[in-house]
C-alpha cells in the first residue's frame, strides 16, 4: 500500500472513531479535534514516528470503543436509577414489588 493511501486510509478510521456529532443546519463547523487532525494530516510528509502515533491512537479509540458497547452489554443496569434496579431484581427472582399507596391529590 502507497504512503499517501495508508496516511488516507488511517485518517479516515480515526474520523470514524470520533464521535458523532449532529449536522448543524446552517453551518458546517468542525469540533476542534477534528480540525487539528486535519491539519496534522494536510502536513507535507509525516514522519514514521508520528504515523505509529496516529494507528496507535486508532487502536486506542477502537479498543475504548468496544469496551463501552461490552460494558452497557454486560451491565445493563448501570445507567438505571435505585428504584428501577431493585424492581427489575425483584422480578428477576420471581416476585413483583406491590404498588405504593398514593393519596389523592397528593404525588410523591
Amino acid at each position: 500500500m502507497s504512503k499517501s493511501s495508508q496516511l488516507r486510509s488511517l485518517y479516515r478510521s480515526l474520523l470514524r472513531e470520533l464521535p458523532p456529532r449532529p449536522l448543524p443546519s446552517s453551518s458546517q463547523t468542525r469540533s476542534p479535534l477534528h480540525q487539528r487532525l486535519r491539519q496534522s494530516f494536510s502536513a507535507d510528509e509525516p514522519h514514521e514516528h508520528a504515523i505509529a502515533q496516529a494507528d496507535q491512537l486508532l487502536q486506542y479509540l477502537k479498543a475504548q470503543r468496544q469496551y463501552t458497547t461490552l460494558l452497557e452489554r454486560y451491565n445493563p443496569g448501570m445507567n438505571m436509577d435505585e428504584e428501577e434496579r431493585v424492581r427489575l431484581t425483584a422480578r428477576r427472582v420471581g416476585m413483583d414489588l406491590p404498588l405504593e399507596y398514593q393519596i389523592e391529590g397528593k404525588k410523591s
